[in-house]
């Protein structure tokens, strides 16, 4: 699980009803909210007092929100709308049984793959709290399998970056399927051709 110190510990239930009745959703996330949640609890309260911090220029406080689900496969518009229209930072905390992952909403939403609950971790790097969200942001938005970090290159590059490689990759996989299915000698060898050109850019952009 996730350790944080205690004194950011709030452990306060949000009622469902209350909570989404906040929020401006259309009717179809307003059901899929009943549908697909089971409870919001806000969880801990990150203040640059509660984590012994300097204080920070942008962000004053970051609140965890953890969501236990009905069901794994939620539609994740719902989290996107919770961290949209919050004006804290947040945090989630998102659980299905024994099974845990993380979520953060940063011009649209990123998550981590889902992990046996008690192997979930996040560190709180930094000494502001804009370098602790800095850090979460990185930790879960970011893969490190995908893109190392390069000399002077910040986050929303690097992330920028990573999004192209796994366009990149999408497209990869499909034409690969075209291909390997086609059977017109002359539209496979071109398809073969766009895939060489694909993955030319892929390692172009992995290389660089």
């Amino acid at each position: 699980m996730i350790q944080l110190p205690s004194a950011t510990t709030v452990g306060r239930v949000l009622p469902k009803e209350a909570f989404y009745q906040h929020l401006t959703l259309s009717g179809d996330l307003k059901e899929k909210f009943v549908a697909d949640i089971k409870r919001i609890t806000l969880s801990n309260s990150l203040t640059a007092a509660t984590l012994n911090l300097e204080a920070g220029n942008e962000i004053n406080e970051i609140l965890v929100l953890t969501v236990e689900l009905k069901k794994q496969q939620f539609d994740g518009r719902i989290v996107e709308n919770i961290a949209r229209q919050n004006p804290h930072k947040l945090l989630f905390l998102l659980r299905f049984e024994d099974k845990a992952q993380l979520a953060v909403y940063y011009g649209k939403l990123y998550t981590t793959a889902w992990v046996p609950d008690d192997e979930i971790t996040l560190q709180v790097k930094g000494f502001t709290l804009d370098a602790v969200w800095q850090g979460f942001l990185e930790q879960i938005a970011l893969r490190d399998s995908l893109t190392e970090v390069l000399p002077g290159e910040d986050f929303d590059t690097r992330l920028q970056r990573q999004e192209r490689i796994l366009k990149l990759q999408k497209e990869i996989e499909k034409l690969e399927k075209r291909t390997q299915s086609e059977v017109q000698p002359k539209k496979k060898f071109e398809l073969y051709r766009q895939l060489q050109e694909l993955n030319k850019k892929l390692e172009d952009i992995e290389n660089a």
